[in-house]
């Protein structure tokens, strides 16, 4: 605080520090997380993990700073001229006193845009009551045929088959090719739709494809494909991409599986439960068969005791008749409907044994067998490499060798003690003994005299 000569009132006077954050303040309070659009430009990447970079248009530009731990969430690698969509603070920067953006989300600015359409038409949808679980139709419980509108070359079909010819494989499938990305996709796949509608081949349709980017999804997220799908007649599921993935049609369609494969198990009833089923049925039958002959055999008793009681000789021998010629026809009629029961049993257990995994492992034995045969000719063939370089070497090394310069007419002359090379005519004296190898042979000598040279 200070005062001028003549003034009577005080005036506060402020620090550029205490200016700084009174100024950061003022901007952090006023404006909340705001989302700003433009160009990368001037991007730095320090040691400390931070980002530095200026987010631009035609007209203007501005600092901003995101910081590592927000950084690792990115998935994506910002670059110069890239344009991107931000999520940000307004703040201050003290030290220079500059105006900034702090960055908390950064994002590529066309699945931004693909984002804010897939937001936008997801609101409208629900506000008309598409994605209501009321209109939604149940999925039949045992479907006499099933059609799939994916692309006949993607990995999601497979997925479908697979399952579905392992836990039912007697179903039908009806598969309507289509492209599921691109340019015009959304089209095909509301023409397969109608398609299916009026063949009325099947009684569900599975509307499937593998995972993706937000734009290889975009077909699924255009409005036309999903009214398609709220006004087909029959039952959809819609299995787009993995279990993360959201699209349009999953929230219109009858029922969402998270994968291809989830949604062949929900279509398919389970080949062993229909054989568990079929087997507490058959306990269930001749627990009332039993039961049936045995109220049958308490009733002839009593009519038995009946009869006794009335003497009724002829209409008893009548009667017994009677009751044998019904007991043969029931126990024919149980008979026929148990062998009808076993021969379907039979049927289903010949058709699961078509799909034994036995063809699978012969193939497999012989591709076994085959790169045994390969790594055997392998390792003679690096044998017999190493058997070359082997021979190649011992010629090498007899080219270098002191027993080749020995062949030629030279020798080599040993002094004791030790037996060590001789240079020199003073490391030897007269008398001492000397051995000179030759190529064939040794001779051995006593110095008389020496001369040096």
């Amino acid at each position: 605080m200070s005062s001028t000569p003549g003034q009577t009132s005080r005036r506060e006077v402020f620090s550029v520090s205490r200016l700084n954050r009174e100024a950061r303040g003022l901007l952090e309070g006023a404006f909340p997380l705001i989302w700003v659009e433009g160009e990368l430009s001037n991007l730095a990447r320090p040691a400390s993990g931070h980002l530095y970079f200026t987010l631009k248009d035609a007209g203007a530009q501005v600092s901003c700073a995101l910081f590592r731990n927000r950084g690792r969430q990115l998935g994506f690698r910002p670059a110069d001229g890239m344009q991107v969509l931000v999520r940000a603070r307004v703040s201050l920067y003290e030290p220079r006193g500059s105006f900034q953006l702090i960055v908390e989300h950064m994002e590529e600015a066309g699945d931004g845009a693909l984002r804010r359409a897939f937001e936008a038409l997801k609101h409208r949808l629900a506000a008309e009551g598409l994605f209501e679980e009321a209109r939604k139709r149940p999925l039949p419980a045992w479907p006499r045929c099933i059609g799939v509108i994916t692309s006949p070359r993607g990995a999601a079909i497979r997925d479908v088959l697979t399952v579905l010819g392992r836990r039912f494989p007697a179903i039908p499938v009806v598969v309507y090719p289509v492209p599921v990305q691109g340019e015009g996709a959304a089209a095909e796949i509301v023409r397969a739709l109608r398609a299916a509608e009026r063949r009325a081949d099947c009684d569900v349709l599975l509307l499937t494809r593998g995972g993706g980017s937000l734009e290889d999804l975009q077909p699924f997220n255009e409005e036309a494909l999903a009214r398609a799908v709220a006004a087909c007649e029959l039952p959809v599921v819609s299995a787009i991409g993995h279990e993360i993935d959201f699209v349009i049609t999953d929230f219109v369609a009858d029922r969402r599986a998270p994968t291809p494969s989830a949604a062949a198990e929900l279509l398919s009833p389970d080949v062993r439960k229909v054989q568990e089923s079929c087997a507490t049925f058959e306990r269930r039958l001749r627990r009332a068969q039993d039961e049936r002959l045995a109220q049958a055999r308490q009733r002839l008793r009593w009519l038995s005791r009946r009869l006794q009681q009335q003497h009724p000789g002829q209409r008893l021998l009548q009667q017994n008749q009677r009751l044998d010629e019904l007991e043969q026809r029931l126990r024919l009629a149980l008979g026929h409907h148990h062998q009808h029961l076993a021969a379907r049993l039979r049927e289903l257990a010949a058709r699961l044994r078509q799909h034994t995994p036995r063809h699978r492992l012969r193939d497999l034995r012989g591709r076994c067998d085959a790169l045994q045969r390969r790594l055997q000719q392998a390792m003679l063939h690096r044998l017999e490499g190493a058997r070359r370089r082997l021979a190649e070497g011992g010629r090498a090394l007899e080219l270098v060798s002191p027993l080749a310069t020995l062949q030629r007419g030279y020798s080599i002359t040993l002094a004791p003690p030790g037996g060590r090379v001789l240079r020199d005519a003073g490391q030897v004296q007269p008398g001492d003994r000397l051995e000179t190898r030759l190529a064939r042979g040794r001779v051995f000598s006593e110095v008389l005299s020496t001369e040096e040279e």
